[in-house]
């Protein structure tokens, strides 16, 4: 039977690409692993490698050819025996029902056509598929309901023929044994189960008239699930907050609705630490409860919170948040910065921070601070905000990135200033340095904004001076 070969999807935003290059003709005889094609997508060119054997029997789409859309028909090969020329002409016009018939009996192997790929430019890619893998096809995921089930982890083989017998007749697949190749189940298997009235499952919940059909719903585990994986009496109960929940929707919603990225570079702060330790000193003395104390106490926190939102003015396209029908572009640069408290953490905000002095920053920070450990902050003085800063350089953290907090579009992550060798003029030297990484909504920021918006955070630490004009 002759084995059709398609345009591979060489990533996960592949739609089309540019069959640049063929390095087979046809006549030629391939094995698994030989390269046969170069693909140009839009980001780099790769090499195609056959995962078949056989011999090409029609090259359907010519070299240089683009805009060739994923899973359209490339080529067709002849399976060992075959005439090529009869491949050739029945290539690609294989019936569906036949199709599922055939899949009904095959063994398990990677689907027909499949192809691996690898860079031409050095890194290797992991193998990808042009086949997109079905939903029950998925480790722990029964192919009836799309569900979790007590077996997770253990992956359930059945060919189409048979899931669909067994959705339509209320059985679960996972509950039954193959009797296939390699414990395939096939229709027989689903045959046996509904003459002997068991595996079936729940009862699915109908669809209204005309309403299309739902994607498989993938369920986490429940908690009686996961309570079962422990020994009993190994652990104790602690109920969830609202603080905890809330913390746990956002986060989900974050990272299961935000494209991140991250961008991080290293920031050297000798600059920042002497002019630090300068302004500290010049801090004129005010009368407290508790006597004398300086009118203010900058930390490297408060110099960073100031050179991201100098740096958001600096670089006005960055400072934006996404919504679906409009990106909205942001007058001030409000810098929300997280404060661990108990059972969570919030992000209290400095507004028009890029207006603000250093040592207004430092004292209103220390309030907000104060008052969010002791949760009485109000609504207004930790909602919104245009980015934020986490800093975990006080517990020794080098680099870390943060998850984006929504209606935010960048969130920058902090690292601890520790001393390292630099080389600077062809001398190495020993220098304070610091990592720092922002994670951006790609939607909102591309990466060369992201890295200019970097850039100019960067300029501002390690020129301070700036900061106070």
């Amino acid at each position: 039977m002759p084995i059709n070969i398609t345009m591979p999807a060489l990533s996960p935003t592949m739609e089309e690409g540019n069959l640049s290059k063929w390095l087979v003709k046809e006549g030629d005889k391939v094995s698994p692993g030989d390269v046969i094609a170069e693909i140009e997508t839009d980001k780099a060119t790769m090499e195609v490698e056959a995962v078949d054997e056989g011999t090409v029997a029609k090259l359907v789409v010519p070299a240089g050819t683009e805009g060739v859309k994923v899973n359209a028909l490339i080529a067709v090969l002849a399976a060992e025996g075959e005439d090529a020329g009869a491949a050739a002409k029945s290539g690609g016009a294989a019936e569906p029902a036949k199709a599922e018939a055939k899949q009904d009996i095959a063994p398990i192997s990677p689907p027909v056509g499949e192809m691996s790929t690898k860079s031409t430019e050095g890194g290797a890619v992991p193998q990808t598929s042009h086949s997109v893998t079905p939903p029950s096809a998925l480790p722990g995921i029964s192919p009836t309901t799309g569900e979790i089930g007590q077996s997770a982890g253990e992956r359930i083989f059945a060919s189409p023929l048979a899931r669909r017998i067994a959705r339509e007749a209320g059985v679960d697949v996972t509950a039954l044994s193959g009797t296939g190749p390699h414990g395939r189940v096939v229709k027989a298997d689903v045959d046996a189960a509904i003459a002997g009235g068991g595996a079936k499952a729940a009862p699915a919940a109908k669809a209204p008239a005309g309403a299309p059909a739902a994607a498989p719903a993938v369920k986490a585990m429940s908690d009686d699930q996961v309570l079962k994986l422990f020994e009993q009496g190994s652990y104790d109960l602690v109920p969830h907050d609202n603080m905890r929940k809330t913390i746990a929707r956002r986060l989900v919603e974050a990272k299961t609705t935000i494209p991140h990225f991250y961008l991080t570079l290293d920031c050297e702060l000798d600059a920042l630490l002497a002019l630090r330790t300068q302004i500290n000193a010049a801090a004129p003395v005010k009368k407290t409860e508790k006597g004398e104390a300086p009118a203010y106490k900058l930390s490297v926190n408060d110099m960073v919170i100031k050179a991201m939102a100098m740096a958001l003015k600096a670089v006005p396209d960055a400072n934006a948040s996404w919504t679906e029908s409009a990106m909205v572009k942001h007058k001030h640069a409000d810098v929300g910065v997280a404060v661990s408290i108990p059972g969570g953490l919030i992000t209290p905000i400095i507004r028009k921070a890029d207006e603000k002095t250093l040592s207004t920053i430092s004292n209103e920070m220390k309030d907000l601070a104060s008052r969010a450990r002791s949760r009485k902050l109000k609504p207004e003085e930790y909602q919104g905000g245009t980015t934020a800063v986490s800093n975990l350089g006080m517990f020794g953290i080098k680099d870390f990135a943060a998850v984006i907090n929504p209606p935010h579009a960048t969130i920058l992550a902090v690292g601890a200033g520790e001393e390292r060798a630099v080389v600077k003029n062809g001398e190495i030297r020993i220098a304070t340095v610091m990592s720092v990484t922002l994670s951006t909504d790609h939607r909102a920021v591309d990466g060369a904004l992201g890295a200019e918006l970097l850039v100019a955070f960067k300029r501002l630490i390690e020129n301070p001076m700036g900061m106070l004009v």
